[in-house]
């Protein structure tokens, strides 16, 4: 869940500082160097790279939550492990960002993945010992969330530097289907049949899939480190932290999708910390049937990537994002509202139809108003009011649900959901859209 040849403007006036390269930043266009057929194959790469490792983050989340069930009923207990895959979206975002915009990108992608495969390897051990408790489900999310803070914020940062700006569009489509499709629908469905194998056999699976995703990169072609220029200092890690989070707050659309993203993504990690609780005890679910309801977020993040064009068309950018707040917010009522089980499956669909036009578009946007040596700090400060964000909602969530019982925590979800709508239609003004570059015109 982010973001002609003509001047670049902005609703409200941007200080140079903001939006010029960084003082490290060599004066080279993003995607220099590149032909089209180079650029083809690096989407193919990181769209493959994508999905596999989303296929594995998939099942891992549904395990763990799955296993800590069977440790524990409670809910701020079980909703915990969601907040330890999402804490460090809060923690180290920021600090990820500046090493993203300072050291080779593809590497750290192969450094994210080497972290996952110790985390999954402590798990199998844990459960091979038979001592897969609350505190082994905690470390080994921890320690998945740090990597994924880390290949999330390195990938995106690196699609401007390696596709050409006029592919850059399809390529956001295709990575973003890849992300939903596979970490939210095929990830869940194979992890419910994997499960029913064991955890071991899941998580087993899931290290395979790290390996598969690490060969791949080797096939990745152009700029993967930040150009510098010599005798120019880099500044301080809090003076480079600060410059992404000056782009971020100083650019009025920048901002409002990043706040708007924040409670979105809040309603997201109560979701999804909640669910396991919801399939064992509201609904009665086996573990494939689980399974099938997660993946309904896949099936929609697939519609959306498939139709993204058509509904640009047809509703406008400001349409297609508006439906990520109707889309969200039907997700989280549908589990206050009914115990039907395929009313909460509809609710993840236009959930996670609603999510891949959002990400599609804010993606789109934000590289074309953030300069190539800012990505890494630009895409670490909006996802630590996103990301960040779900820790909170899980944890959140957790509390509400044992207090005053789950119908009531995804009701106060719903509200939150709805009441984005006036400052979203306020803020997010077909003018502002208007100043936004097409991706095709920007050198």
């Amino acid at each position: 869940m982010e973001p002609t040849k003509a001047p670049r403007s902005t609703p409200d006036p941007t200080p140079a500082a903001a939006t010029a390269p960084a003082p490290e930043q060599a004066p080279e266009p993003a995607g220099s160097g590149l032909d089209r057929r180079t650029s083809d194959r690096n989407t193919t790469v990181l769209v493959s790279f994508t999905a596999v490792t989303n296929l594995a983050d998939g099942v891992t989340k549904m395990v763990l939550p799955l296993m800590a069930t069977r440790v524990t009923e409670s809910p701020a207990l079980v909703s915990g492990v969601s907040l330890c895959l999402t804490l460090p979206w809060l923690l180290i975002a920021l600090h990820v960002g500046v090493l993203v915009d300072r050291f080779d990108r593809r590497r750290l992608l192969w450094v994210a993945n080497v972290m996952r495969l110790v985390a999954i390897g402590a798990l199998l051990a844990s459960i091979s010992g038979d001592s897969a408790g609350l505190p082994v489900l905690y470390a080994g999310g921890l320690l998945l969330g740090v990597a994924e803070v880390i290949a999330l914020t390195s990938a995106a940062a690196l699609v401007p530097s390696v596709v050409i700006p006029e592919g850059r569009t399809r390529a956001n489509a295709w990575v973003a289907g890849a992300e939903t499709v596979c970490n939210e629908f095929c990830g869940p469905f194979v992890g419910g049949l994997l499960m029913a194998a064991g955890a071991a056999v899941a998580l087993g699976s899931t290290g395979v899939a790290y390996v598969l995703a690490m060969i791949v990169l080797a096939f990745l072609a152009g700029r993967m480190t930040p150009g510098t220029t010599p005798g120019r200092p880099v500044g301080t890690v809090n003076q480079r932290i600060a410059e992404g989070l000056k782009v971020l707050w100083r650019h009025r659309l920048l901002r409002v999708m990043a706040f708007s993203l924040t409670v979105l993504a809040s309603c997201w990690g109560a979701w999804l910390a909640l669910m396991p609780l919801v399939a064992t005890s509201l609904l009665d679910l086996s573990e494939r049937q689980y399974g099938v309801v997660l993946s309904a977020l896949g099936v929609g993040g697939l519609v959306g990537a498939l139709t993204v064009g058509l509904v640009n068309r047809v509703l406008g950018r400001r349409g297609a994002m508006f439906a990520d707040l109707l889309g969200t917010a039907a997700m989280v009522a549908a589990p206050a509202l009914s115990s039907n089980m395929w009313v909460v499956a509809g609710g993840a669909f236009a959930g996670g139809m609603g999510g891949i036009l959002w990400t599609v578009n804010s993606r789109t946007i934000s590289q074309q108003l953030v300069d190539i040596g800012m990505m890494g700090r630009y895409n670490a400060a909006a996802r630590l009011f996103s990301w960040g964000a779900m820790p909170l909602g899980a944890g959140l969530g957790g509390l509400l649900a044992e207090w005053f019982g789950l119908r009531t925590a995804f009701l106060v979800f719903t509200v939150a959901a709805l009441l984005l709508i006036v400052p979203f239609l306020r803020m997010v003004t077909p003018a502002a859209l208007a100043e936004v570059p097409d991706p095709a015109s920007r050198p």
